[in-house]
């Protein structure tokens, strides 16, 4: 047996990770908040909140609430804005050595994206993108993009254009086929894609009959969703020559070696973060013993090894 120790560094999109396990976009703040309680140099990357041109105040409360076996949330993407966040967060995670910094980016419209883009274009610190075509809790923009092939095409291609770093789209899971919607951003310029987000949801207070969430419907995350998401990452990777991010309800490190083995090249970690803030850097843990346990000498050997 070998007792050399598992070699668990992965390529997303040219962009070198210590680790396939990633902080997911709005559990982990802007990455700052985290600092005292998880090392940023030991996981293999973290996702800044959604980045809008202005600030967004996000939607009112309550908005988020337990379910059995996950959440449900509609904070509508609230943030502080692109340019506080290039002034005020990103010189300290500069200073932090070998923190991987994803910017999601979000817009009411493409032009909104490409907004957000062009400012972070010229800013230091950042090594991709993470274009967010899938959250289900706003009016405009989001989902609405995600689950249109054609939306989706022309945003994709739009920011393709512009971003000198590389492309990754966070797609919905609320389409028809997940493999056509990353097909459509892999032809459109996708460098990655990242998948799922949540599903809309709606929970009721049965003694008011009125929705648990002010907004009226939410996203459902967390262990719950988990079995879906692994068969809709499966199924994009199949789609797909782009790497694919899988997601949704990883509280372990088992749980993100599904997501490697249905196809994944890496994994993002959220609904976990709320229960455990040191969720990300303890799967990360586990999923370096698991393969020495099992005799896996590389992490990204795990990528797409399912038996069928």
């Amino acid at each position: 047996m070998s007792t050399k120790a598992p070699e668990m560094t992965v390529s997303l999109a040219g962009v070198e990770l210590r680790s396939p396990v990633i902080a997911a976009s709005g559990t982990f703040g802007y990455g700052v908040e985290f600092e005292e309680i998880v090392a940023l140099d030991r996981i293999g990357a973290f996702v800044t909140k959604g980045l809008s041109k202005e600030p967004m105040p996000g939607n009112p409360t309550p908005r988020i609430i337990e379910t059995a076996a996950g959440m449900m949330n509609a904070i509508g993407l609230q943030n502080m804005g692109v340019r506080p966040f290039i002034e005020e967060k990103l010189p300290r995670l500069r200073e932090i050595k070998g923190a991987v910094v994803i910017a999601n980016i979000f817009g009411y419209t493409v032009e909104d994206c490409l907004e957000v883009i062009r400012a972070l274009n010229d800013a230091e610190g950042i090594a991709m993108y993470e274009l967010n075509a899938s959250c289900p809790n706003t009016s405009h923009g989001g989902m609405v993009f995600g689950t249109d092939p054609g939306l989706l095409k022309e945003l994709v291609t739009r920011t393709k254009e512009i971003a000198k770093r590389p492309l990754m789209v966070k797609l919905s899971p609320n389409v028809t086929s997940i493999g056509q919607m990353a097909k459509v951003a892999e032809e459109a310029g996708a460098d990655a894609v990242s998948l799922v987000n949540t599903f809309v949801s709606l929970a009721i207070d049965v003694e008011t009959r009125k929705p648990r969430i002010a907004n009226v419907t939410g996203g459902l995350s967390g262990p719950a969703i988990k079995p879906i998401a692994v068969r809709m990452t499966h199924e994009a990777s199949k789609a797909v020559k782009i790497p694919v991010v899988g997601m949704g309800g990883i509280i372990r490190a088992e749980d993100a070696v599904e997501f490697l083995m249905a196809g994944a090249t890496a994994v993002q970690v959220g609904t976990a973060s709320y229960a455990d803030p040191r969720a990300v850097e303890n799967i990360t843990v586990g999923l370096k013993k698991w393969c020495a346990s099992h005799q896996v000498e590389q992490v990204k050997s795990l990528t797409g090894s399912l038996i069928l």
